[in-house]
């Protein structure tokens, strides 16, 4: 099976229209993505089998006044049917390289220590540091 990672921009918006359903939570909502790709800070790569997209990895980069940027991976969807062959490995890869390209002096993410398939593929990542447990306070605000 090959596949391609194509980053998100005004030009490649056009793939999302083949999307494999289990790629996302929800159905792609165009106003959101035309603020998704306007915002500069914001970055999403996306996976391709003939010409379906199979998986996604965004994320976003902040900055704090007293720190360099950072690079915050918001999500990573692979289909199930296309997981376990280094795709979400290398998308993850390609929002790592952006942030470094960006000068960003660190990048994270948070996943539940029971998701094993994703954090298989986190620890396949290189470079990656050892796994740290925190809490997650959310608040529902509608």
């Amino acid at each position: 099976m090959d596949w391609r990672i194509e980053e998100l921009d005004s030009d490649t918006a056009r793939r999302l229209d083949r999307l494999h359903p289990e790629v996302f939570d929800n159905a792609i909502v165009p106003e959101q993505l035309r603020a998704f790709i306007d915002d500069p800070r914001h970055l999403l790569f996306m996976a391709i089998v003939d010409d379906v997209v199979v998986g996604m990895a965004s994320g976003v980069e902040y900055f704090h006044p007293d720190k360099r940027p950072n690079l915050w991976i918001n999500e990573v969807g692979v289909a199930p049917d296309f997981q376990c062959r280094g795709i979400g490995r290398a998308l993850v890869g390609e929002l790592l390289d952006a942030a470094r390209s960006r000068g960003c002096k660190e990048a994270w993410l948070g996943t539940e220590p029971d998701n094993d398939a994703a954090n298989a593929c986190y620890r396949a990542v290189p470079d990656v540091e050892d796994a740290e447990p925190f809490l997650l306070y959310e608040w529902e605000l509608d």
